[in-house]
């Protein structure tokens, strides 16, 4: 045991001097272990670990493929600051294959990808970003001669992990949105050989992924998944659960349209279309690059379109009313500010309506009750 506390130590104070020496004090990288381990949903005790697994000298080797994509959450990657992407690179993991991020290039870069495969078979984490077509044995996406079909049954049997990040990996995205005509899938509905890990998002969070990389060494297995194999420590809240315009949903304040006073003021986007009700994600937890609110739709006045929810994001209308999955709002509020002077509102006008029709049906009620008693009474005489 004292070893072993002996080893860590010298561990990290060597890792520390590394960090000195990059500008990143020992309190900072703690701060941001502390950070990592609480967004995996891990308790405080596993901070120490985390430490150790992101300063073990042995890099976990990595294998970025891509197929039919845009490059968006490789750019998401390069913008990401808790770890910078050359920290990320050049400290916690051996990126050894990415064709955005290696210097070589044709068939030099082929023969990095498949000594690093053999050489680290079963130990390297496989990540795939874009969706895989399928139509016509898979012509529209090839790479060194290849079509992704055939890279991914070749290298994915090999992997110790398969992490799809992105839309377009996890379930097909944007490509395969109807009429799809390249017959483009989701990485796990052509690869079976082995569990896919989804880290759906159009871009996919860089933190979501590089905490699943880190799950994965810490404690040697894969997070729990949902039914759609995501992480529940990034994929279990709706959006709409910590949304900073939920307030606004409770009280009843909706943007009717765009720039009216009620999307001015910030309220609830609902009305215009917000997908969050339906959305599974920590948008609205983590955000995106470190630059606050405004680095999300929802935070710039726009609706989530649900990119990171299977038949929601490019499939939905982008304006179409999400299915509330936890509470609904009724289809007519009251106005939040009723005009003073000036006639009735419309809630209000619903209210004094109803009072008054039940107020007539009342006198009519009272009225026939009165004249049977009457007639009753005549003919008694």
């Amino acid at each position: 045991m004292g070893t072993h506390i002996e080893s860590n130590e010298l561990l990290e104070m060597s890792y520390a001097e590394e960090l000195a020496a990059r500008g990143v004090s020992r309190r900072k990288f703690l701060k941001f272990c502390t950070a990592i381990t609480a967004a995996m949903g891990l308790p405080a005790g596993m901070v120490a670990k985390v430490a150790e697994t992101i300063a073990n000298p042995q890099r976990p080797p990595v294998i970025w493929l891509h197929f039919q994509e845009c490059t968006g959450c490789t750019e998401s990657l390069l913008r990401a600051t808790h770890p910078t992407v050359e920290s990320l690179v050049l400290d916690v993991i051996s990126l050894d294959y990415s064709e955005t991020l290696s210097t070589a290039a044709g068939h030099q870069v082929e023969e990095a990808l498949h000594a690093s495969v053999e050489k680290n078979a079963g130990k390297f984490i496989l990540v795939v970003e874009g969706s895989i077509p399928t139509a016509e044995n898979g012509i529209y996406c090839k790479i060194g001669g290849r079509t992704a079909m055939e890279i991914m049954a070749d290298i994915g049997p090999k992997a110790g992990a398969v992490v799809a990040i992105g839309s377009c990996a996890s379930w097909g995205g944007v490509q395969s949105s109807g009429p799809n005509p390249t017959g483009a899938q989701g990485i796990h509905e052509v690869f079976t050989d082995k569990p896919v890990i989804n880290l759906p998002g159009c871009p996919a969070s860089p933190y979501n992924l590089l905490s699943t990389v880190l799950y994965y060494l810490t404690l040697g297995k894969l997070p729990q998944l949902d039914s759609k194999n995501r992480p529940l420590f990034a994929y279990g809240k709706l959006i709409h659960e910590n949304c900073e315009r939920r307030p606004h949903f409770d009280a009843g304040r909706f943007a009717q349209q765009f720039g009216d006073a009620g999307h001015r003021q910030g309220w609830c986007l609902y009305k215009l279309g917000c997908k969050g009700p339906e959305t599974y994600a920590n948008c609205p937890s983590i955000l995106y690059g470190d630059v606050g609110s405004g680095a999300w739709p929802v935070g710039t006045g726009h609706p989530c379109f649900g990119c990171s929810e299977e038949g929601v994001g490019f499939t939905k209308a982008i304006h179409e009313q999400a299915n509330v999955f936890t509470v609904r709002p009724p289809s007519l509020y009251p106005e939040v500010e009723p005009t003073q002077g000036k006639g009735l509102g419309v809630g209000a006008a619903a209210v004094v309506g109803a009072a008054a029709g039940i107020a007539i049906g009342a006198s009519v009620a009272t009225a026939k009750k009165t004249k049977e008693a009457d007639q009753s009474s005549s003919t008694e005489s």
